[in-house]
């Protein structure tokens, strides 16, 4: 059963824009110079820093009066009503079910504003299984991680799953290296950035999500084309075999 492991943001969801319109609001709300947006948008890393550290920045950079509590819960209802799930995402997902595949969520961050981000946006009707590291206990580049997806899916962690299986994602730390210690082939989504490390590589890239799927759905059918072609190749060789005259001896 091939398996296809998804990430969450910035891959199947576009996470930094929802932050960046989620930002230009914290912006206009308080009267701040418009180019403050760039200053939010660099402290926040693409999500990879901590919200309490970005948003104790801003609290203290602005002069805000709100606890860091009350920040955070406009945070996450301001970004939760900013994203959604391209149509053209969707249509790929079930592209790829329609294939034959199965899919999963694999994704880093705190249970339940993933869980929210999956269920707001549909894609738990998409999608086999999620995994959210906090839950899980472990995270991405973590192996492990991508075995409980497997066994979510339904997959036996003693067979050959990983054979079958591919990790889309934008993040090379997270889902690029986390494949390649899983023995997983991999798609980074460029987004318009070169590839930035030495050590390990993605198998494929490609500039978004419907691209990296069309790519893997493509890689599976040359595999698949291939492999006829060489059942068709020992069957016709065995039958050549079987159909040379016996030889002749005495």
């Amino acid at each position: 059963m091939p398996l296809l492991l998804l990430d969450l943001d910035n891959t199947l969801l576009p996470r930094d824009a929802a932050f960046r319109a989620w930002a230009a609001e914290l912006v206009a709300e308080h009267g701040l110079p418009p180019a403050e947006l760039d200053w939010l948008c660099v402290m926040d890393g693409g999500g990879y820093v901590p919200r309490e550290t970005v948003l104790s920045a801003a609290r203290r950079r602005y002069g805000l009066h709100q606890s860091l509590e009350a920040l955070l819960t406009h945070y996450r209802r301001g970004i939760n009503s900013h994203i959604g799930c391209p149509a053209s995402h969707g249509r790929a997902l079930q592209a790829a079910r329609a294939a034959g595949w199965t899919l999963a969520i694999v994704s880093n961050g705190g249970t339940g504003p993933q869980l929210e981000k999956i269920r707001r946006t549909g894609l738990g009707h998409l999608v086999d299984a999620w995994v959210v590291s906090e839950e899980a206990g472990c995270a991405k580049p973590d192996p492990l991680i991508f075995d409980i997806a497997a066994q979510r899916c339904g997959l036996n962690p003693r067979s050959d799953w990983a054979a079958e299986a591919w990790m889309i994602g934008d993040h090379g730390p997270a889902d690029i290296a986390g494949a390649h210690l899983a023995g997983i082939r991999s798609v980074w989504l460029e987004h318009g950035r070169p590839w930035p490390e030495s050590a390990y590589r993605p198998t494929l890239r490609a500039p978004g999500l419907p691209e990296a799927i069309a790519l893997v759905l493509a890689d599976a059918e040359l595999t698949g084309l291939a492999e006829q072609t060489a059942g068709l190749a020992a069957g016709l060789a065995t039958g050549l075999t079987a159909d040379e005259p016996a030889a002749v001896t005495g």
